[in-house]
C-alpha cells in the first residue's frame, strides 16, 4: 500500500509533473474550504481541517516549518471557528443565526499590525536557527525563514479575524497568498502554488461578498451596539 503522507509517493503525472496524494488532495480539500469561506459558509471550517492536517506533512517534507506549526495552529482554530460561527451571543447573530460580519476597530488593529512585524522577527529569528539547535528533526535549513514567518504571523492574525467574522480578515488573506504564492512555485510544489495564486482572486471576492452583506445590516448592527 502505498504511503500517502510521503510527498514522494505520486497520485498522478500531469504535464510531466508529479503529483502526490499528499498535496493533491490537500490542496483540493483546502481550495473547497475557501470558496465556502468567501461565501461565508459554515462548512468552510470542518474541510478546513481535513486540509491542514495534510499541509503539516507536506510542509515538513519540504523544509518549510514555520507553515508547518501553523497547520497545528489552524487546526484547532478551524475547529474554534466552526463553533464560534454556530454560537454567536444573542446580539451578534444574522438572520441565519449565525455569527454577523463586522469590522475591526481601527485602534486594534494597529496593535495587531504592531504585534505582528515584532512577531515575525522574533519567529524568522527561531526558525533560522532550527537545523543548527535541533539537527535532528531539521536536518535542512529553513527556507525563506522570515518571508515564511511573515506569512505566518500574517495568518494567525487573518485566522483570527476570520473566526470573528472581520470583513479586514480578506484584506489580510489577499497579502498572505501573494508572497505564498511565490515561495511554493520556488519550492517546487506547483500546485499549491497555482491553488494559492487563485487564493488571491477568491481572496478579492470574498473581500467584496463580505463588504456587501456588511454594508446590508449595518444600520441593524449599529442599533444593536
Amino acid at each position: 500500500m502505498p504511503d500517502f503522507f510521503d510527498i514522494n509517493t505520486i497520485f498522478f503525472t500531469l504535464w510531466d509533473y508529479p503529483m502526490s496524494y499528499l498535496e493533491f488532495f490537500g490542496a483540493s480539500t483546502g481550495a473547497v474550504a475557501v470558496w465556502l469561506s468567501a461565501r461565508a459558509n459554515i462548512w468552510s471550517w470542518p474541510i478546513g481541517a481535513v486540509s491542514v492536517f495534510l499541509f503539516f506533512f507536506l510542509f515538513y517534507q519540504i523544509q518549510l516549518y514555520p507553515d508547518m506549526f501553523l497547520q497545528v495552529f489552524f487546526f484547532i482554530t478551524n475547529l474554534q471557528g466552526w463553533w464560534r460561527w454556530t454560537h454567536p451571543k444573542q446580539n451578534e447573530a444574522d438572520t441565519n443565526q449565525e455569527l454577523r460580519i463586522s469590522r475591526i476597530p481601527t485602534r486594534q488593529l494597529v496593535i495587531w499590525t504592531l504585534s505582528g512585524v515584532l512577531a515575525t522577527i522574533l519567529l524568522g529569528t527561531f526558525a533560522s536557527n532550527l537545523h543548527e539547535w535541533f539537527p535532528v528533526l531539521f536536518s535542512k535549513p529553513s527556507a525563506f525563514p522570515y518571508l515564511d514567518s511573515f506569512t505566518t504571523v500574517m495568518s494567525i492574525m487573518a485566522t483570527f479575524l476570520m473566526i470573528e467574522k472581520r470583513v479586514e480578515c480578506w484584506y489580510v488573506w489577499l497579502i498572505v497568498d501573494v508572497i505564498l504564492t511565490y515561495m511554493y512555485f520556488v519550492k517546487g510544489v506547483k500546485l499549491v502554488g497555482i491553488e494559492y495564486a487563485v487564493f488571491c482572486v477568491v481572496a478579492a471576492i470574498g473581500a467584496w461578498h463580505w463588504t456587501r452583506e456588511y454594508q446590508n445590516y449595518k444600520p441593524v448592527a449599529e442599533v444593536v451596539k
